[in-house]
């Protein structure tokens, strides 16, 4: 596949990770426009966590390249790929739940994270202005102070989508964003992704095809750590081989 290169955010190419012998990604090649909308859809064990885990530095690969914005990332730490702009959220909520929403998003805030920018943390006007537009576009305005354990799974799920958005990535990758969701939250969720990648690349992993079919810009299937079919979410549902290894099972 080739694609100009002053639209690709993310180039995936050659990409291959072996567990003991077994290849959980295997010779993978996969790339992501900027401010594009990507789903990565298969079934359990097609690899889609792992590239996951590749792309932000959590597993390191066998073979291959993953460069983002140019940057090849598989030499850099996990820390170094969060500063050059890529946000993960795994599948479980990671958030604070002894403090309130707002204390969680101060947290996430560029300037306070670390012991020593926790120490000299400030909440100056440009932090207020950024926690504001973000609690607003998360639908959590109203639960500023709310403390986070008790919001309900869904606001929980905004809430660390809101912590990466904080830290303004320019890649955000969800895995099962909206698993256990209510159906309204998850007509939320969806409505959130789609304007969120008006300003960054994002890619969602996700088994509810619904839901997959409302956001997606492009869907990759990934079957035994390979792409197996690529395109449109029409073109990939009538695809026989998909139908065969995943959507007819």
């Amino acid at each position: 596949m080739t694609t100009p290169s002053y639209e690709i955010a993310l180039a995936i190419e050659n990409l291959t990770v072996s567990f003991d012998g077994f290849k959980a990604v295997d010779d993978l090649n996969f790339y992501v426009q900027k401010n594009e909308l990507r789903a990565v859809i298969g079934p359990n064990g097609a690899g889609k966590t792992t590239v996951l885990d590749l792309i932000c530095g959590k597993t390191k690969a066998t073979a291959g390249t993953i460069r983002f914005n140019g940057v090849e990332l598989t030499a850099l730490s996990e820390h170094k790929i969060v500063q050059a702009g890529v946000g993960r959220k795994f599948q479980n909520p990671s958030i604070y739940e002894n403090l309130s929403v707002m204390e969680n998003l101060e947290i996430s805030f560029p300037r306070g994270r670390g012991v020593m920018g926790s120490l000299l943390f400030e909440r100056t006007a440009d932090v207020v202005d950024r926690i504001h537009e973000v609690l607003d576009t998360i639908f959590l305005s109203d639960h500023l102070h709310t403390q986070a354990g008790l919001l309900s799974h869904g606001q929980k799920q905004w809430l660390e989508i809101g912590m990466l958005m904080i830290q303004d990535p320019e890649l955000l990758m969800l895995d099962e964003p909206v698993a256990g969701m209510s159906v309204s939250e998850r007509e939320k969720t969806a409505d959130l992704l789609k304007r969120i990648s008006k300003g960054r690349s994002v890619i969602v992993i996700e088994h509810d095809m619904e839901f997959v079919k409302r956001i997606a810009h492009k869907v990759t299937v990934l079957h035994q750590g390979k792409m197996l079919a690529e395109g449109d979410m029409d073109s990939v549902q009538s695809n026989p081989k998909v139908i065969e290894v995943y959507l007819g099972h």
